[in-house]
């Protein structure tokens, strides 16, 4: 029997917690760690538990939802950050989506949804409510044609990326780099994020036409 996810919910709101909690619950591989109700809770329960996933309300009542990712990424770099919200602005998701977030989806998602999106963040990948991605897309189209997303992975998530666009699967990635496959995902979850993808083929897709890897896209 494969470990089941771990999770650290974080909402200011009691009936959002319950009703979040009861679709969880539904899921046999998902374990509720703990339930935050402002953002530093949410970070002090990361610190103490280090899970798989936090689902984190984009706004809590004692500081901003952007400084809360990245307080969480510090204390727990392998959780996947997967932000909830009514809000479907893209002056919001860019700059969580850059602190660390790995996925954002609306509060009036499916129970079904809302699972697949947590067992999809525990192995590294995105998910972005249609909504959303369509202005975040209107964004990133819209950049600059000489702006080079990757200059924002550190040295590691840039070896890592290469690994990917290679092929590599996570656990010869981990063999390759001498780390844990966690921290593979880990790892895989910061790139997406950072470079506005949603899986590892669009990642090796992007370190072969940006000359991230050698030979020809």
């Amino acid at each position: 029997m494969s470990e089941k996810i771990t999770l650290i919910l974080a909402d200011d709101h009691a009936v959002v917690r319950k009703g979040l909690t009861a679709f969880l619950a539904t899921a046999n591989d998902i374990e509720v760690l703990d339930v935050a109700i402002c953002g530093s809770e949410a970070v002090n329960a990361a610190k103490k538990h280090a899970p798989d996933v936090v689902l984190l309300d984009l706004f809590m009542p004692d500081q901003p939802a952007v400084e809360t990712v990245r307080q969480i990424k510090k204390a727990s770099p392998r959780s996947q950050i997967v932000m909830v919200t009514s809000h479907e602005g893209d002056e919001y998701v860019v700059p969580v989506t850059k602190a660390g977030a790995i996925s954002y989806i609306l509060k009036d998602t499916t129970p079904e949804e809302l699972i697949a999106a947590v067992r999809k963040a525990a192995v590294g990948e995105s998910t972005l409510s249609p909504r959303v991605a369509k202005a975040l897309m209107n964004i990133v189209t819209s950049a600059k044609a000489d702006e080079e997303l990757h200059e924002e992975l550190t040295q590691r998530e840039m070896e890592v990326l290469q690994c990917i666009a290679e092929g590599l699967a996570n656990i010869d990635i981990a063999k390759r780099l001498e780390i844990s496959e966690k921290t593979v995902k880990s790892h895989v979850g910061n790139i997406l994020s950072k470079l506005y993808l949603t899986d590892r083929t669009q990642a090796a897709i992007y370190a072969w036409r940006e000359g991230i890897v050698k030979g020809k896209f």
